[in-house]
């Protein structure tokens, strides 16, 4: 009988254990693999060991949420390019900010033949969220220098703070697009989830934003999430270029070439 017990209780455990990755015990669980952890800063040392060229050629994509196969099929899309230096993920990565979602997407990701870096998006500060992205990637503000440019990664979800004047970080951003003597980089390019002409983003900071942007005269370009559609437009004068790009779940993604002085896109379909 205590044969059968303890076989008993080791199929039970062995099916506990096999059921442990499709299932959390509490929605704000925490779990992560070794190698789930500190993404960003893996990825960004991916970077310092590739040779950019002249031209830098990067994938824009984003707002993954549930939508699990349309960024699966991103992922398939963006591998028949013969070179891309790395993808940026606009953010949203989770729906409801659990660990298993980010996990999710990062299994899809890391299919891809380059290095990936996220900006945070708002669905990733609910529920754990903001632990979890802390865990996962890293930092919420982030910026570094590749060939020519510098890209500068900033937290713009300002509803999340309450709108309470300090997201997105107006005198972190300042800093960052300050150009010192002997620095390697010619241009920036800002990088964050929420644009500053949406209403979840702090109206009180939006042309202190843009003009931080437009006044460091090193940047042309900023590109963003959040509103599950495309569109370009010099929202403020002709300095500066807000470029969004769409959700995965309309099979869209941005093709961005950056040479010195000089940006294209295109929007893709697949």
């Amino acid at each position: 009988m205590k044969q059968i017990c303890y076989l008993l209780l080791t199929l039970s455990l062995a099916l506990l254990s096999s059921c442990e990755e499709l299932f959390e015990y509490h929605p704000n669980q925490i779990k992560l693999n070794d190698d789930e952890r500190n993404l960003t800063a893996r990825n960004l040392a991916r970077l310092q060991n590739q040779q950019p060229g002249d031209t830098l050629h990067l994938l824009v994509m984003g707002d993954t949420q549930r939508f699990y196969d349309a960024a699966s099929a991103f992922v398939d899309a963006a591998n028949t390019f013969p070179h891309i230096d790395f993808v940026i993920h606009q953010g949203d990565i989770s729906d409801f900010g659990m660990s298993q979602e980010f996990r999710w997407v990062h299994d899809i990701m890391k299919r891809l033949k380059w290095p990936y870096l996220t900006v945070i998006g708002n669905h990733d500060m609910l529920g754990n969220g903001r632990k979890v992205y802390q865990q996962m990637y890293g930092d919420f503000n982030y910026a570094f220098d590749y060939g020519h440019t510098r890209f500068v990664f900033i937290d713009t979800n300002s509803l999340e703070y309450n709108y309470n004047g300090q997201v997105p970080d107006i005198d972190w951003l300042s800093k960052q697009l300050l150009h010192q003597e002997g620095d390697s980089w010619e241009q920036a390019i800002a990088v964050s989830h929420i644009p500053p002409y949406d209403d979840d983003f702090d109206t009180a900071l939006e042309r202190a934003f843009h003009r931080t942007l437009k006044e460091s005269e090193r940047v042309q370009l900023s590109l963003h999430g959040h509103i599950h559609g495309f569109r370009a437009d010099f929202r403020y004068d002709e300095e500066v270029l807000y470029l969004a790009t769409s959700t995965v779940k309309k099979r869209e993604f941005t093709y961005l070439k950056v040479w010195a002085g000089g940006y294209s896109f295109d929007r893709i379909a697949y």
